[in-house]
């Protein structure tokens, strides 16, 4: 079974030269591999909360799908054990657009004989990566004052999965403003109808 490389190899942001389309002739390359994030939004959807917490990363750099999906699952289980299913919300704000290539070499005996060197070195597409850039948002976590340790050590958690130094960055979120909406009959008069 092959093995993936190291993500060093693919850390630093650089151009694709991956395009897919739905025309045959425009892709750059055969298929596209699967996301494995398997959702970007978790908990409560439609609520207000008083607190908006970012994961921001320091530098600028690829993230894997593999690692997004990773750190989800890590901070999700911790709001989840501790808050219910409604006690939060959490968002992923990265998608992994970015294809990554691997030219695979032959190695053991004999390999001199098969590879072809660099020539016709584009590779083949061995995973996807989000590129992020220094100061972006890569988690997001609404909470409630009263829970802000537990949403702070969940982004702790995530942060320890991702292969880059992350910051945490509190926001304190304005009350939600009820419009009240005046209903008004729009039914002639009484003497209109005949």
């Amino acid at each position: 079974m092959a093995h993936l490389r190291k993500f060093i190899a693919y850390r630093h942001l650089k151009m694709p030269y991956t395009r897919f389309s739905k025309y045959k002739k425009k892709n750059f390359i055969r298929s596209r591999p699967v996301c494995k994030v398997v959702r970007f939004d978790a908990g409560e959807v439609g609520k207000h909360f008083e607190y908006d917490l970012h994961l921001i990363t320091k530098i600028a750099l690829q993230i894997r799908d593999t690692a997004l999906e990773s750190a989800r699952q890590c901070s999700g289980r911790v709001l989840e054990k501790a808050l219910g299913k409604t006690g939060y919300f959490m968002q992923i704000q990265v998608y992994p657009h970015h294809t990554l290539r691997e030219n695979a070499m032959a190695t053991g005996a004999g390999a001199d004989r098969m590879s072809t060197g660099m020539a016709r070195s584009f590779g083949k597409c061995v995973g996807i990566a989000a590129q992020v850039k220094k100061g972006q948002t890569v988690f997001l976590v609404k909470i409630n004052k009263a829970n802000l340790a537990v949403a702070k050590t969940a982004l702790e958690r995530a942060s320890s999965k991702l292969p880059c130094p992350c910051s945490i960055v509190v926001e304190k979120n304005k009350p939600a403003v009820i419009k009240q909406i005046a209903v008004v009959s729009k039914l002639p008069a009484a003497g209109a109808l005949k």
